[in-house]
């Protein structure tokens, strides 16, 4: 019996539907089969595909987007065991993940042709992938599709189709198709032990593709963009199927396990580093961005306030910490322990806020983010400023403040390797452990507030503070306490950022720049990943701060791909991409195809129950 939905259509190809699924289930079979042959005859680029029966990283990632369409194809036919991957019915993941293979490969072998010089470059095994991946997209496109996302194309005959179905529907239909599936039927309670064990292995896969993601050679950019149209796509078809959907209720039923299970994958990524420290600096410096992200999120995403100029307290806690944390070059000739510096970072950080906040904070929208913008840039002038000849000699103007000692914790010195349950950690992995704990923090500081009083207060500010106002609602003040407790968590993270760099430029803190953390990266993230949301702007900061680094001869178009990137997630999905459920509803609000499914509306039913209660 195969599983479809009731809102199916004729396919993009027109072919019965066991002979297109049978195609897409030998094509995705053939794409897993290649990845163990050699693909090139030399290991110049874009590393060693000579090797028989021994696949290398790039085709690992051929092998997962068959194996994902090769479960999509096989769940189609209900079979009992695959069915609760797919609980959606639809044939649109079995398609993305397809798409994802497609992508993938192709992209590897045109780049091996590009780069070689030719397709003589190419040993059997490409064809055999090249041939594998397209038979199981075309396969794909012979599925019924759900008529919401189905293409409006001239079928001329076989040979147009299937351009058009390569060109056209890879180009224009996968962020349609990435929409979440709401008609996904109520999922059998699990025992405990079950869920439990799915939320380990949910946590696990996740820890092994963020750090393959991390550790993937920077001169070998080639395997970065496959794993981008793996992870992206890959996690399309994913979202598409109701899978996602299916395990957001199994974490929430369990939400003490699945906040342990975090915590555990995240402290054990150093532990698995087979490089040492060369690409924990990256996982160090992403946990800075997405915390000083989660205080931007306080500000933007729950009180409803732009500030173009937040990078400048970032600025303002690394400043403070790197005068009183003994650099040789400090003006103060102080050194305070790291618990001191960090709350002196914070307070300086605190009185900027409330002192830049109590006078601006009476504006609203447009006139509020240039005030802010106005800051940031003011900050970072003053910064280059005071060195002794346009100003006070207290930052060393344009040179910054060097040599900031590394942090010592109770006789622990962070700058030095230590060997931890028989692994050596570096003094990056030290940074980031605690950054761990810092992010911990934050992120307990962030959900406290936004489901307390003021966090309500906040977010009717948000919604319309005329109406919050003639509520009752303080509205300066309470917009005051969200600027001044983001401006304190931004200056907590400044001050580690300013022990891991070991120096302090004024260049570090600008509006926009190649490098983030800079406020417009810093706004993107948060928009990006969800406003509201706590692992939006995690993920946000983590896409923001990765891509730039692993891709670094685009960085002249970098700001280009950005702006695209935007254009395209405000046209497609402005809610972001892990969505606040309220955002999500109300951005979708006249779409036919978004209907709540049971399980969901009994979860909002039961937070809007907790809600009138706290009330």
């Amino acid at each position: 019996m195969t599983i479809t939905s009731t809102t199916e259509t004729t396919p993009v190809i027109p072919m019965p539907e066991g002979a297109a699924r049978a195609l897409t289930i030998a094509g995705s079979v053939t794409a897993i089969v290649s990845a163990f042959l050699a693909w090139t005859w030399t290991t110049a680029f874009p590393g060693d595909l000579t090797v028989y029966g021994y696949p290398a990283d790039i085709q690992m990632l051929t092998i997962v987007g068959g194996a994902l369409t090769l479960l999509f194809a096989v769940a189609g036919y209900g079979v009992r065991g695959l069915r609760w991957i797919n609980p959606s019915g639809s044939n649109n993941p079995t398609l993305l993940a397809a798409l994802a293979a497609l992508a993938t490969t192709l992209s590897t072998l045109i780049s091996i042709a590009i780069e070689l010089g030719g397709l003589a470059n190419l040993e059997p095994g490409g064809g055999v992938a090249a041939a594998g991946v397209i038979i199981a997209f075309l396969g794909a496109l012979g599925l019924p599709l759900d008529r919401k996302t189905q293409i409006v194309m001239v079928r001329w005959n076989w040979f147009l189709s299937l351009l058009t179905g390569i060109v056209f529907y890879a180009l224009f239909r996968v962020i349609r198709l990435a929409k979440p599936e709401r008609r996904v039927p109520p999922a059998k309670r699990l025992p405990s032990w079950a869920e439990i064990l799915i939320i380990a292995g949910v946590f696990t896969v996740g820890l092994f593709v963020v750090t393959f993601g991390i550790d993937t050679d920077d001169n070998e950019p080639q395997l970065f963009v496959s794993y981008l149209f793996l992870v992206g796509i890959g996690a399309s078809a994913l979202l598409r199927s109701g899978l996602t959907s299916r395990l957001a209720h199994i974490t929430a039923r369990n939400r003490q396990v699945t906040v342990t299970a975090a915590l555990v994958m995240a402290i054990a990524f150093p532990f698995i580093q087979q490089s040492g420290d060369t690409y924990t600096l990256i996982a160090v410096n992403i946990l800075i961005f997405a915390t000083v992200a989660l205080g931007l999120n306080i500000v933007v995403g729950l009180a409803g306030l732009l500030d173009l100029g937040y990078v400048a307290f970032l600025g303002v806690g690394a400043y403070t910490a790197a005068l009183v944390s003994g650099a040789t070059s400090s003006a103060f000739g102080v050194q305070f322990p790291f618990w001191a510096a960090a709350l002196t970072g914070m307070a300086a950080s605190l009185v900027f806020g409330v002192v830049i906040g109590a006078p601006t904070l009476r504006l609203r929208g447009d006139y509020l983010a240039i005030v802010t913008l106005g800051f940031g840039e003011i900050f970072r002038i003053a910064m280059g400023n005071l060195d002794g000849t346009s100003g006070p000699q207290i930052t060393n103007g344009p040179n910054g403040i060097p040599n900031i000692p590394q942090l010592e914790f109770f006789g622990y010195n962070f700058g030095e390797p230590h060997t931890v349950l028989g692994v050596e950690l570096g003094a990056y992995a030290n940074y980031y452990l605690l950054m761990i704990l810092v992010m911990a923090l934050v992120v307990l500081v962030f959900s406290r507030a936004s489901n307390s009083r003021i966090g309500r207060a906040w977010v009717a500010i948000r919604e319309d503070e005329t109406a919050a106002t003639a509520m009752g609602i303080n509205g300066f003040r309470v917009k005051l306490i969200a600027f001044a407790l983001g401006a304190s968590l931004a200056g907590l993270a400044g001050t580690v950022q300013a022990h891991v760099n070991t120096t302090v430029v004024p260049e570090n803190y600008q509006f926009a720049g190649p490098v983030p953390p800079n406020s417009a990266f810093l706004l993107a993230a948060v928009i990006l990943g969800g406003m509201g949301t706590i692992s939006g702007p995690i993920v946000g900061s983590a896409l923001l701060f990765l891509i730039p680094a692993k891709l670094q001869f685009m960085q002249e178009y970098q700001l280009l791909g950005f702006g695209i990137a935007l254009i395209l997630l405000m046209r497609f999905r402005p809610e972001g991409l892990i969505a606040n459920k309220r955002a999500q509803l109300e951005f979708h609000e006249n779409d036919d195809d978004q209907q709540v499914v049971p399980e969901q509306r009994q979860s909002e039913d039961a937070g809007v129950g907790t809600a009138k209660a706290g009330a």
